[in-house]
């Protein structure tokens, strides 16, 4: 099971039960819009907590009506993140988003020993990502969190994304461990975390999913060029999932993706007890928007 473009996460997050999405800081053009329209859509129920007036400010400048925006005056950022943090741990809200606060700001909310979003699970981010040519969407992982993530943390990082395909339905998504070359070499670190991960996979230690690695990105969702290369795999020109082998790998490549490429993209922060909605400041409003759909889905299952 496979999905051609990123529309789905709309469709799935309008069904069913509307989940409450607590927005820490949301004085952005683009935060807000992207809020107003998922609420439009049925997405979502947002609660804003943040300075009023620049808020209504905000809304005003682009003409969106959010009178009926639950919203709770907090003008310092860092007790608004702690209050939408809050909002989710106790139920109130589904899941929580990052507006103009510092991602550390956000993060120390999240990992306060008694009311944050902690699971005991190392936190990632999946990046979901459509582009023109390849007609299927791919999850990329971990280009916002983990800089360099040593074997267990890579461990983590995969099966994150896994749980994550298992909730959007995918029984036995197919992960592909990223390098420059699809062989073991000793200079290169990452192929050989790719092998052991690969191998671990093999013998249960990672279950739900068909690991395969090291593979370089051509060979892994490309059949012709795995073909090419004489690659007999599951996963080589099949991946559905590919795991960079550090922040900077995944940075380039996510960026490369949308802004290069002409590509729509959808990111969340995965490991906690909810999902974190968190973008780039200068992501616009689609990517906003497909970003609270996907939290919205993943908050569902």
């Amino acid at each position: 099971m496979s999905f051609e473009t990123l529309d789905f996460l709309l469709e799935r997050s309008q069904s069913g039960k509307t989940m409450v999405l607590a927005v820490a800081a949301p004085h952005g053009e683009d935060i807000l819009g992207a809020v107003a329209e998922a609420e439009e859509r049925g997405v979502i129920s947002p609660i804003l907590y943040g300075d009023r007036g620049k808020v209504e400010k905000i809304a005003s400048e682009l003409s969106i009506d959010v009178s009926s925006f639950k919203m709770v005056e907090e003008p310092d950022e860092g007790r608004a993140a702690e209050l939408a943090v809050k909002a989710v741990s106790s139920g109130e809200a589904d899941l929580l988003m990052k507006g103009n606060v510092k991602t550390a700001t956000l993060l120390k909310a999240v990992l306060n020993k008694e009311w944050g979003l902690r699971s005991g699970s190392l936190l990632s981010h999946v990046f979901l990502f459509q582009i023109p040519k390849v007609g299927k969407v791919f999850c990329m992982t971990d280009g916002g969190m983990s800089m360099y993530p040593d074997l267990a943390a890579k461990q983590g990082i995969i099966e994150n994304a896994v749980e994550c395909y298992h909730k959007l339905g995918v029984q036995c998504p197919r992960v592909a461990l990223l390098a420059a070359v699809e062989v073991v070499n000793q200079d290169m670190p990452c192929t050989i975390d790719a092998a052991v991960l690969t191998q671990m996979n093999r013998r249960g230690q990672i279950k739900g999913c068909i690991v395969d690695g090291p593979l370089a990105l051509d060979n892994a969702v490309s059949e012709e060029s795995a073909r090419h290369k004489g690659i007999v795999s599951e996963v080589a020109g099949k991946a559905d999932i590919l795991v960079v082998p550090d922040i900077e790998a995944g940075n380039l490549m996510g960026k490369v993706m949308l802004y290069m490429s002409g590509g729509r993209g959808a990111g969340v922060i995965v490991g906690a007890r909810k999902p974190i909605v968190l973008t780039s400041r200068f992501d616009n409003a689609e990517t906003k928007l497909l970003s609270i759909a996907f939290g919205a889905v993943l908050a569902k299952a």
